[in-house]
Order: C-alpha cells, then sequence, then structure tokens
C-alpha cells in the first residue's frame, strides 16, 4: 500500500519546477513587453529645463561665448568683438566684447562700425539676383555684353595665351570662376604684376570703373571660364555689370534693392570724418593691417573718384547684417516683404562649381563647395567645425564672418578686426555656437 505520503511526492515532485519555469516566462514576458516599449516611446528629453533654454539655445552656453571672446582681447587676437546668434528669427545672443580702439580706452559698442571686406559679396550677389528674377539678365549672359572692354580678354598657360574656350558667364562672376584672380593670392607672377601695375584693386590710389575696365581688358586669365574656383575680383566686376545693366551706380542700387527695404540704415561703402570714431579698429600690432588699410580708404564717398568695390567696399554692424541674413535664411522673405523667391534662393545656396578644380579651404576649411555668393556646406563631416549639411557662409578679410542655417533656421555673425587671426575666430566662433544647440 502507497502511504499518503508516497502519493504526494509522485504528484507534487515536479510542482517547484513547473513554478520556476512558469517564472522564467514571465520575467521573459515582460522584458521583451519593457524592450517594445522602449523602441516605441520617444527618447527622454533632454536634462535642460525649459527655463534654461532659449529657442533650442542653452543660456549657460551661450554665456561661453563672451567668456571667449574676452579670452580673444586678453591674447591679443583683435581688440574686441561683437557677436550675434538669432533662431528662428529670434535674437538669443547679442552681446559686444573688448575694445572698439586699438589702443584698447573705449568700450566695444554694439552698434560699432566694421569694415565687412568680403562679407559684401553675398549682398552684391544677392541684388544681382534679384535683377535676375526681374528679367534684366541670365545667368548665361556673357558679361561682354555689358562690359565690352573685356571682349579680348585670353587666358594663360605654359605655351603663351591662349582663346576662351567660352565666354565669361554673369554666373561665374557670381561664383568665382570666371579666371580673373587676387594679385595677393595668384600663382602667375607675370599676372600679379600686371594687377599691381595696372591697379586694377584700386589697393594704393583710386581709380574709375571705366579705366578699372580698360586696365583690366589687357591682362590675362589665369584659367579658362567655368572650369577652375579661384577666390578673385569676379564680385567687383559682377558689381560694374549692375552698374550697367541698371544704369546707377552700384550704391543706389544696394540701396533701392535691399539696405532701404530690410533697414539697414548703418551699412555704406564711406564713413563721414564725424561718425569715424564708429569704426572698429585692428590692434597696431597685427602685421597685416598698414598694408591692408591703403586698400580700404573709406572715409569719403568713391562716387566719380573710384570705383564701389562689389566684393570688398562695405562697412556695416552685425545688427544690420543679421536683417540681410535672415532675409536668406527665410528663403527671401522677412517681414512680409518677399526680395527673392525661395527657388531662387535655394538655387543660390546650392553647389555651383562641381567638377571644377579649386578649393574654398582658405576661407571655409575643408568641407566646403561654392554656390551663388555663399560658400556652402557638402556634407555633415569634413568640416573643421560642427554644422549642416547646406549651410552656407562667407568671411571678410578683416575679421568679420557670418553663416546661415536653413535647416536650423540659424544665423551667426562675429564682428572684429583682426586680421592675422581671423581663421581661428571664425571656427571659434561657429564652435561655440552649435556647442550651445542643445534641441
Amino acid at each position: 500500500m502507497t502511504s499518503r505520503l508516497g502519493r504526494y511526492s509522485k504528484t507534487n515532485r515536479f510542482k517547484p519546477l513547473t513554478l520556476a519555469f512558469s517564472a522564467v516566462v514571465l520575467l521573459s514576458a515582460l522584458s521583451v513587453q519593457s524592450q517594445s516599449q522602449a523602441q516605441t516611446q520617444p527618447p527622454a528629453k533632454p536634462s535642460v529645463s525649459s527655463g534654461e533654454l532659449i529657442q533650442g539655445f542653452s543660456k549657460a552656453r551661450l554665456a561661453n561665448i563672451s567668456a571667449s571672446m574676452n579670452e580673444q582681447v586678453r591674447l591679443g587676437m583683435f581688440p574686441g568683438a561683437v557677436t550675434l546668434v538669432a533662431r528662428n528669427g529670434q535674437v538669443v545672443h547679442f552681446e559686444s566684447n573688448g575694445f572698439l580702439d586699438a589702443a584698447k580706452t573705449k568700450p566695444m559698442p554694439k552698434d560699432a562700425l566694421f569694415r565687412l571686406a568680403s562679407m559684401t559679396k553675398p549682398i552684391v550677389t544677392a541684388a544681382a539676383m534679384m535683377m535676375v528674377e526681374k528679367g534684366q539678365m541670365n545667368l548665361n549672359d556673357p558679361i561682354t555684353k555689358w562690359l565690352p572692354e573685356l571682349k579680348d580678354l585670353k587666358v594663360e598657360t605654359k605655351d603663351g595665351e591662349v582663346p576662351l574656350n567660352r565666354p565669361i558667364w554673369v554666373q561665374d562672376v557670381m561664383r568665382h570662376t570666371s579666371g580673373f584672380v587676387y594679385a595677393g593670392s595668384t600663382k602667375s607672377p607675370r599676372i600679379k604684376q600686371m594687377y599691381n601695375e595696372l591697379n586694377i584693386e584700386a589697393r594704393t590710389e583710386d581709380i574709375t570703373a571705366s579705366q578699372m575696365l580698360t586696365n583690366l581688358g589687357k591682362i590675362p586669365l589665369a584659367h579658362q571660364p567655368g572650369t577652375f574656383w579661384e577666390y578673385s575680383i569676379s564680385v567687383d566686376v559682377l558689381g560694374l555689370l549692375l552698374e550697367r545693366v541698371a544704369k546707377k551706380p552700384l550704391d543706389t542700387i544696394l540701396n533701392e534693392l535691399l539696405f532701404g527695404p530690410l533697414g539697414m540704415k548703418n551699412t555704406t561703402w564711406w564713413v563721414p570724418p564725424a561718425q569715424a570714431g564708429r569704426i572698429a579698429e585692428t590692434l597696431d600690432a597685427d602685421p597685416l593691417k598698414v598694408e591692408m588699410l591703403k586698400s580700404y580708404r573709406q572715409t569719403y564717398n568713391p562716387l566719380d573718384k573710384s570705383y564701389f568695390k562689389g566684393g570688398a567696399g562695405l562697412l556695416g554692424t552685425a545688427a544690420d547684417y543679421l536683417r540681410f541674413a535672415q532675409m536668406m535664411v527665410n528663403g527671401g522673405e522677412l517681414d512680409g516683404k518677399r526680395y527673392l523667391s525661395p527657388k531662387t534662393v535655394a538655387f543660390m545656396l546650392s553647389q555651383h562649381t562641381v567638377g571644377m578644380g579649386g578649393s574654398t579651404i582658405a576661407s571655409t576649411g575643408p568641407g566646403y563647395g561654392f554656390g551663388l555668393g555663399f560658400a556652402v556646406r557638402l556634407d555633415e563631416g569634413m568640416a573643421w567645425v560642427p554644422g549642416t549639411k547646406g549651410d552656407a557662409m562667407w568671411a571678410g578679410a578683416w575679421g568679420t564672418s557670418f553663416w546661415i542655417d536653413p535647416k536650423e533656421k540659424l544665423v551667426g555673425i562675429i564682428m572684429a578686426q583682426g586680421p592675422s587671426n581671423r581663421t581661428h575666430t571664425r571656427m571659434l566662433f561657429k564652435n561655440l555656437v552649435y556647442g550651445s544647440l542643445m534641441k
């Protein structure tokens, strides 16, 4: 006879194993469910509270910009700077640091005037595209249609001068593929000498528009048009072309198309003596200062004396430049007024130098191509600083720089006058700005 204990052992001895197995199955199911929920739920938000953010920027990190600018002043990079950041049309950072003057006796004001140098170029190119939209010219029009002084240009080669394979187009003088150069950077000793002797860049004395074009027509190009990107006087030539198309001086063209409507009241070609004290200065110790100042004679109206330099001639403030840059990042519109169509802006900020030689690296660092008036980032990587594919920038020889990031609806502007350290400055500022962007 089997005892009750024996019967219990037979029927129940596997119960603990059954219970253990069930527990494992249950825990596994809960784990799978937890993983599934984790995959479908949105990621955790940053630990920064909304009160610590402004338009996605960390207020605490934005404060690093002023601290860094003050450190640059201490290190002797420049006397002072004005920095400005805007996102979604809202200014999130606008500060002045350091000093206005080389002697470091006057605090830097936010409305200081800076020599914009090549930050003139995007403005002139935008005005040119407004004229294209009005049907006043096409990008594939030869520039000799309005500038006959350049009809006999040749191209310098190791075997002598040769004819142009095709005309220089309007597009070429917007994107630096014309074959023109700057005397200071060309690799051709002969072209350099001719540019200097014929005063093409008005480096030491005035030269009228007609005389400049006549002289330029005597100098060979460094490259066949449309084959090589080389930074150059192209946008100066574009400015002279616009004057012929519109039958107006370039200052009037920009005032009517952009400066007046945008409210850029402090952007100008020259500064009268009474306002000269507003111009930010460069440290006397900067080795480029003395020579560069010879080319920037901006204390009198150049009209009828010297040509308006469409590639380098403007002075302006950070707040004024924001008006232009915000219009571009908005796709051609600001405060309800349309300046350029969204398609035209997207076209300008596209890569226009595919398959050509040359590089923008000296101004932008690696990873950029060139559109119409702007360098354009080609990918997320490769560059020396963070950014977004499609962001666009340019900078000035005196130390100013800006960029627009259409995807992030972001504008960054730094105004400084430290030509010898300009590449360092523009990269530093961009690192500081993107390092503050949290979401």
